[in-house]
């Protein structure tokens, strides 16, 4: 039996470690270890698919997994944090506990991935670790924000998880272009986002929230922009 074939499932596995992680931090508040063992997730989850492509290790099981492991570190645990900061932050009200709505959107998000043939190269709806990384980014900053701010924010990343709104792949699909015209536009505003927070000398996961924040109003434009048959 050939090792190779385990290594993409092992790296998979890694994210979900980050993500149970993840959770027990955010639950003891800390917040900070928690976002950068999200991204740690994140980093984990672009080097399976990275490496079952490289040892050509595809695997049925492969799929499942990844999907079950994407939703403990880009499902629960955002909206864990999202609710952890509220309560830090000394809201004890029932309302701290709408973020968990994204919880379950996610599950759906994730479940609608796996049987849409429509989502080979780019995405309907947005993505379960953008959503997961503006969340983590905006607890992480640790900017005052109003008490209903977090639960319209929980709310509208739901609603936008299992939307039928389009959104290009930041990645480059093979055959494609290197470089198309929303690409650029990203790749100018990202940046700018960059520039703004090093300039007004901001926390750096303002940065990370920019720049997400513009990857979906660029693709609402785009699709608000559209002619619809």
């Amino acid at each position: 039996m050939s090792i190779k074939k385990h290594i993409p499932n092992t790296i998979t596995l890694m994210n979900l470690l980050c993500g149970v992680l993840g959770v027990i931090y955010a639950l003891q508040g800390r917040l900070d270890i928690a976002f950068i063992l999200m991204l740690a997730a994140a980093v984990f989850d672009f080097c399976d698919g990275l490496a079952a492509r490289l040892l050509k290790a595809y695997s049925p099981i492969g799929k499942e997994l990844d999907s079950l492991c994407d939703m403990v570190s880009f499902g629960v645990l955002p909206a864990v944090m999202l609710m952890a900061a509220m309560q830090k932050g000394g809201v004890t009200q029932w309302y701290t506990y709408i973020p968990l709505f994204l919880a379950l959107m996610s599950a759906l998000r994730l479940a609608k991935f796996n049987v849409d043939e429509r989502q080979s190269t780019d995405f309907i709806g947005v993505a379960t670790p953008t959503s997961a990384i503006m969340s983590g980014a905006l607890c992480y900053s640790g900017i005052a924000l109003p008490v209903w701010f977090i639960p319209a924010f929980a709310v509208v990343m739901g609603l936008l998880l299992v939307s039928e709104i389009p959104m290009f792949s930041i990645k480059i699909a093979k055959g494609h272009k290197l470089l198309d015209a929303k690409h650029i536009v990203l790749i100018v505003l990202v940046l700018i986002s960059i520039a703004v927070t090093a300039i007004l000398r901001l926390n750096w996961s303002i940065a990370v929230l920019l720049v997400f924040s513009s990857y979906i109003v660029e693709n609402l434009i785009i699709w608000i922009a559209k002619p619809k048959s």
